[in-house]
């Protein structure tokens, strides 16, 4: 389940709520285009900006609508407490797995984080991709806390922030976190720009956003990153720098993906929740015209 593409999609909402009706739309999609996984209530969903019924009613929603594809499901909280409560959820609903960052307002230790994933892992029945996102998190993995944690129950991935656009950087990377970690613990590459960089620097998945509104896209470069073609998926990656580039200027995914799904009428506007917005006035006109320009109808 933590190989290949595992596509993450918006949940799209307002202030009255999920708008379950374009949410399942987004996941049929996924499922119909075949992914390896589908990844609810990640960043890219907000899950943060949810409470925990609503989280609930989408880890469901997400199941009976993914078909076969397995549904990994985000339960990062600020208290263990509610991780715990939300990965119950998340398994009654039939996830087949769990994506757990540490989530924090004080800063968090490294034990903290250890005993977080340890209690957690305790009470788990599905496996676990521990996700380290320093970006909203601020809280930062170093390897040797994440060799201690794959050691744990049910860790099955680690989802890693970006590496370097340098295949022989990105390959050293992720070897030296792979000799940290035992043999079934697959890693998975985050930030869509490195995507193609970190599969064929060696890592089993990708974590995407972008193949939560375009499946086929992140599909075709994933399949030719795991056949080994390197041309044709930093080729397929460059092809969509238009888009990678507005992902730096406007300080990442999220607002862009969701600017883009309002754009394209996959879902209504507003989908994100107040106080996020997503891109207006020049920065909405540029985001058109890369739409346009990468046909991303």
């Amino acid at each position: 389940m933590f190989t290949g593409l595992s596509a993450f999609p918006l949940t799209p909402m307002n202030e009255q709520g999920v708008n379950e009706h374009e949410f399942i739309r987004l996941v049929e999609c996924l499922a119909e285009a075949e992914v390896d996984s589908i990844g609810v209530l990640g960043s890219t969903g907000n899950y943060a900006y949810l409470s925990s019924e609503e989280r609930a009613r989408v880890a469901k929603l997400s199941v009976e609508n993914a078909g076969n594809v397995p549904v990994v499901v985000g339960i990062g909280a600020l208290r263990t407490r509610d991780v715990l409560a939300n990965a119950e959820n998340a398994q009654q609903a039939g996830a087949g797995g769990v994506l757990l960052a540490p989530v924090s307002y004080q800063k968090l230790t490294d034990d903290e984080v250890f005993s977080l994933y340890e209690t957690v892992c305790r009470s788990l029945s599905v496996p676990l991709c521990v996700y380290d996102n320093p970006g909203t998190t601020h809280f930062h993995f170093s390897d040797e806390l994440h060799g201690r944690i794959a050691q744990l129950p049910q860790v099955a991935s680690i989802k890693i922030p970006p590496v370097q656009n340098d295949l022989a950087a990105a390959k050293a990377r992720v070897a030296g976190l792979r000799a940290l970690l035992p043999s079934d613990v697959t890693i998975g590459i985050s930030g869509d720009p490195a995507a193609a960089t970190g599969l064929l620097a060696g890592c089993d998945a990708w974590y995407s956003v972008i193949g939560g509104l375009y499946p086929e896209i992140a599909l075709a470069l994933t399949r030719a990153a795991q056949a080994g073609d390197t041309e044709q998926a930093i080729a397929r990656s460059a092809a969509l720098e238009p888009l990678w580039a507005l992902y730096q200027e406007y300080g990442g995914s999220l607002r862009v993906a969701a600017t883009i799904a309002e754009l394209t009428g996959n879902v209504s506007q507003p989908c994100l929740p107040q106080p996020l917005r997503t891109l207006q006035g020049e920065a909405r006109k540029r985001v058109e015209a890369v739409i346009d320009m990468l046909s991303l109808s």
